[in-house]
């Protein structure tokens, strides 16, 4: 197969509607395709991920250099700037996302179940796309290829807006997609679009004729936001306040690379902790050792009266109410000392925002307890929360973690864009003959 090359992107001259009912057109058509020809189309838009890779570092360059002055003028955070920056890997990680989605299940037109009504009249229930989704989403460029991919693979239709941060860089990577679907006159290029201000978003949030779904994936007052302001379906995508857990049956050099690793190895991410809550009886032997390991790493630590009454000398900064609430995505901890599971437990369910938590212990009715009772998309045992990941779920791609609970929860892939039908097959049955008694169901599900 030869490497398409990308046309140049071209903003749409026309209005949001236009676009989404453009898109509403598109996604009957991909809606169609077959799962080879789906797969085909991803195949070939990752080769133009790979063949303008030049073009799209080029474009983040330029987003990133706004970005330092942006900094500079206290616009935008470090941590903002590590979202944005896309590297030669990154680029070539965009790709192997969407092969790894190519490679995934066909998610659509699988039989959910099947019911004989009666003799000769059965009832289907088939997984089918939404149609159109809006997504609104971060600073964060990779997101966009995982975003398309999984739309593609469901057969769905995508309208993007991408933060004004990200503009040349989400460009570049659409042009190359583009670019790609000339080869597939079946596919319609207005299968992905992506809007370029507030007011696009203003103006879909409105268009609950064309668009089926949106997904926020950004902070709380902004899905709050989009939530109050359309008619539209949303799958909220909100803050990570996720939490780890030790317990007093820890193993003390597991809790420390587990904090370690679930607070400094990306703190940029929504599966980043942002409190590390540490049992009174295990503290004096854990903290120590820990915050010294975080200093290292020039993580900025605030923490209750009890941790700081244990480490007096450490410039522990004094936790506020607000710091057991805050998503910091920086290199930003809150320490606090618990009496027990139970307030463990407490405080979490409280304060987080049902992303992902951990306990970290050798007790394993504990972490049972911890497992059932702590309210969260995503409970781990023995393990750091940054491994809530769609690709580390195996699930190709994500297109976010959602807190919600209604349709799909935690790490959203392919099966969260999907939805289903009933079909009915029957030879002239009519209603009458059943309301006047004369006929019974049978209700007897086929296996």
């Amino acid at each position: 197969m030869s490497q398409p090359g990308s046309a140049p992107f071209e903003a749409p001259d026309s209005s949001v509607a236009s676009v989404a009912a453009g898109a509403r057109k598109a996604s009957r058509a991909i809606a169609q395709l077959s799962e080879d020809a789906r797969n085909e189309v991803l195949l070939a838009v990752a080769a133009a991920m790979d063949a303008n890779a030049g073009k799209i570092l080029e474009a983040n360059e330029r987003d990133c250099r706004a970005a330092e002055s942006d900094i500079a003028a206290g616009k935008m955070t470090n941590a903002m700037l590590a979202r944005l920056r896309v590297s030669e890997r990154g680029v070539a990680q965009m790709a192997v996302q969407i092969r790894e989605v190519a490679r995934l299940d066909d998610p659509l037109g699988r039989r959910l179940s099947a019911m004989e009504l009666d003799d000769g009249l059965v009832l289907y229930k088939e997984s089918c796309p939404f149609g159109v989704i809006g997504v609104i989403f971060e600073s964060r460029p990779d997101a966009l290829p995982q975003l398309a991919s999984l739309a593609l693979k469901s057969g769905n239709a995508i309208l993007l807006k991408g933060g004004a941060e990200a503009a040349h860089t989400n460009e570049a990577i659409v042009a190359a997609w583009r670019g790609s679907l000339a080869k597939f006159p079946a596919v319609p290029a207005d299968s992905i679009n992506l809007l370029q201000s507030r007011a696009d978003v203003t103006e879909m949030l409105s268009l609950d004729r064309d668009v089926d779904l949106i997904i926020p994936r950004g902070s709380y007052a902004l899905v709050q936001f989009i939530m109050a302001h359309s008619r539209i379906p949303v799958l909220g995508h909100s803050e990570g306040i996720c939490h780890v857990y030790i317990d007093r049956e820890a193993d003390i050099e597991k809790a420390i690379e587990i904090s370690y690793d679930a607070k400094v190895q990306y703190p940029a991410v929504c599966n980043a902790a942002e409190t590390l809550l540490v049992h009174e009886a295990i503290a004096p032997r854990f903290l120590p050792r820990m915050v010294a390991k975080l200093r290292e790493a020039q993580v900025e630590l605030r923490g209750d009266q009890k941790t700081r009454g244990l480490l007096p000398d450490q410039g522990i900064v004094a936790a506020t109410e607000q710091d057991w609430a805050t998503e910091y995505s920086d290199l930003i901890l809150a320490l606090k000392i618990v009496a027990d599971l139970e307030e463990a437990i407490e405080h979490i369910n409280r304060f987080g925002s049902r992303h992902t938590d951990a306990i970290v212990t050798e007790d394993f009715d504990a972490a049972r307890r911890f497992l059932n009772e702590v309210d969260a998309a995503g409970v781990f045992h023995n393990a750091s929360t940054r491994f809530a990941d769609g690709y580390r779920y195996g699930l190709g791609a994500e297109v976010g973690i959602s807190t919600s609970k209604l349709h799909a929860r935690g790490p959203m892939g392919l099966e969260g864009l999907t939805t289903y039908k009933y079909k009915l097959v029957g030879h002239g049955h009519t209603v009458g003959p059943y309301a006047r008694g004369e006929k019974k169901f049978k209700h007897r599900p086929i296996r």
